[in-house]
């Protein structure tokens, strides 16, 4: 048995919380399937700050009083600093929990205890392309110490593909006996709707014209999201589809990791055609980007390469297929719900994009298969998996 009263123990690397999307709404949504469940384990979370975003209920809250919270450290060259990491390395080493897991490399810090601790390495994406990651090489030599120190102290590696998975025994050598994969879900607000009002008016408040073709792009706007030659090849697109709109959709303000936005706009803005067809609408909340997402033909998705591709599941969700790169996790993800294409051939891309706007049921047909395919996954299914995971590093079942 654990220590303490009330089951296993985990504690919890929370100082993702407050992250937007990404690891932050991954971190969120998992402790809050796995605080739902009876399974006889309990959970702490260890914040660097006090966190804004409700915390469910029955999870315990332990503040570290860091001199900078994650989120501020994540944009730009911006790092922690040695004195926040000291602070959160003491907090839980004073944490009477039988494991401590981390739910993104990204935010690790060692632990000074030995105690079994389970991390999640999301992709491998740092490692592939680190010019597009990293604005200088000594970012990326921190970023590869520290996930070397990571995997050399965790008892189980979590990652949330089989592509992940893959590339994790391939690339960081980690052996493949030692790798859990769990997997992710929807957001409840991520549904079909037929309120043709409420598509209406959020088509209205982007102004995006009622009856046009719509495709929309959902995500962060780093280098190797590829977003740019979604917008180079918009003309091409055009030429097909006249009346076409393209909602690029994501935070273009404010406290952002190293990305090429103003890039992204200035070639939106190259052409009086490409201008007039795409919209910016910045960061907006889940309940309008289910709105938006639902009256889309379709969620473009250029990246590179990802660890899983939230959005594409997102969109998926609502009976929206996906135009998806061929690269990473996507094929897996997305299945038979959308076309794919070679993500470094603009050509490609547009091509793509004209067969779902322009062949005859096409688009009816992805979406129904994206609806169904978006049933397979779920954040208690991936709660159930993070589980097994916990198990296997405490060497136990329960």
């Amino acid at each position: 048995m654990a220590r303490g009263e009330g089951g296993v123990h985990i504690g919890v690397d929370a100082s993702s919380w407050e992250n937007e999307r990404g690891f932050g709404r991954f971190t969120r949504n998992l402790i809050a399937a796995l605080a739902a469940r009876d399974s006889g384990f309990r959970y702490s979370l260890l914040f660097d700050q006090p966190p804004t975003r409700p915390v469910p209920g029955g999870v315990d809250v332990v503040v570290a009083g860091s001199g900078r919270s994650m989120s501020e450290a994540s944009s730009g060259a911006a790092a922690r600093g040695g004195a926040d990491l000291l602070t959160m390395m003491r907090s839980a080493r004073g944490m009477d929990c039988d494991l401590f897991f981390y739910p993104a490399v990204y935010s690790y810090f060692p632990l000074p205890a030995r105690r079994p601790s389970v991390v999640c390495y999301h992709d491998t994406i740092p490692e592939r392309f680190p010019d597009l990651i990293f604005p200088r090489r000594l970012n990326f030599r921190l970023w590869q110490a520290k996930c070397w120190l990571a995997k050399m102290q965790a008892t189980r590696v979590m990652t949330i593909s089989e592509a992940s998975a893959t590339d994790l025994t391939r690339i960081l050598r980690i052996p493949r006996s030692r790798i859990d994969t769990i997997t992710e879900g929807g957001d409840a607000a991520f549904h079909p709707i037929g309120d043709t009002e409420r598509l209406a008016a959020v088509r209205a408040r982007h102004a995006i014209p009622e009856g046009a073709p719509l495709l929309v792009y959902l995500g962060g706007f780093n280098r190797h999201k590829n977003v740019l030659r979604l917008i180079e090849a918009m003309p091409a697109i055009l030429d097909h589809v006249p009346g076409l709109r393209l909602a690029i959709v994501g935070r273009t303000a404010g406290a952002r990791f190293w990305d090429n936005v103003e890039e992204l706009q200035a070639s939106a803005a190259a052409d009086a055609r490409r201008s007039g067809s795409i919209v910016f609408t910045g960061e907006i909340d889940d309940a309008e980007l289910a709105e938006l997402l639902n009256t889309a033909d379709a969620l473009v998705f250029p990246s590179l390469w990802e660890g899983f591709g939230l959005p594409a599941l997102e969109a998926m969700s609502c009976g929206t297929p996906v135009l998806s790169s061929d690269r990473g996790s996507l094929p897996e993800v997305v299945g038979d719900g959308g076309l794919y294409f070679d993500p470094l051939s603009v050509e490609d891309l547009a091509a793509q994009a004209v067969r779902l706007l322009t062949e005859p049921g096409l688009q009816a047909d992805l979406a129904g298969k994206a609806l169904a395919r978006s049933a397979q996954f779920g954040w208690d299914k991936g709660a159930a998996l993070a589980e097994e995971s916990f198990r296997s590093a405490l060497g136990r079942t329960l």
